[in-house]
């Protein structure tokens, strides 16, 4: 018995082609001109669509650029991105504090990143789409990687994972919002020996 596979219709793969066009013009755009003047028609003539193909998909410029970073995000296999894990947790743990940082810094993503934070203040359906779909799964491979070092003996059996993922990455997050100070490598290193040394004194 042979078993014929389904091929996507030609109107399903111009329909992911359109999707990402509009998804990449609203990244650029943003970038470009700032959020404030980004617009629907801006990006619906960037990415060489009409708007109401936009408007048929997203209800809002926020909900598109939400969705741009879910782009972004996705990963080839389907699956989140572990954090590396090589029994060395701070060491570990100051990488990737590290790597985020640059993220931060990077200028491609300054103004699109800032300008779905502003979103998402407003915006208490946006808020908890981020939450579902980006932060959650954002958030679990960290927290695997605090598992691995509660396995190891090297954190506590009963740490709150949760609040220990915003101890870690929260005060990044913080100081970039605000602009308070420079996000520097020595920064994220200080974080990582606070967080595991504790604020209490050695005894």
């Amino acid at each position: 018995m042979t078993t014929h596979r389904t091929s996507p219709s030609n109107a399903t793969r111009r329909n992911e082609a359109s999707r990402r066009a509009i998804l990449a013009a609203a990244f650029e755009l943003v970038q470009e001109v700032g959020y404030a003047k980004l617009s629907i028609e801006g990006i619906a003539a960037r990415a060489g669509v009409g708007k109401q193909t936009i408007y048929r998909w997203w209800p809002s410029k926020g909900a598109v650029l939400f969705d741009s970073f879910l782009m972004l995000s996705e990963q080839p296999d389907g699956g989140g991105s572990a954090l590396p894990d090589t029994g060395d947790l701070e060491a570990d743990l100051k990488g990737v504090l590290r790597a985020t940082i640059e993220e931060l810094n990077d200028p491609r993503y300054d103004e699109p990143m800032r300008a779905l934070n502003t979103e998402i203040t407003h915006d208490s359906t946006l808020a908890a789409l981020y939450a579902e779909r980006l932060d959650s799964p954002m958030r679990e491979p960290k927290k695997q990687r605090l598992r691995s070092a509660q396995r190891a003996g090297q954190l506590a059996e009963d740490l709150d994972l949760d609040v220990a993922v915003d101890m870690l990455w929260g005060p990044l997050l913080n100081r970039w919002l605000q602009r308070s100070r420079a996000l520097t490598p020595d920064y994220a290193d200080s974080i990582v020996e606070t967080a595991l040394n504790g604020l209490r004194p050695r005894r």
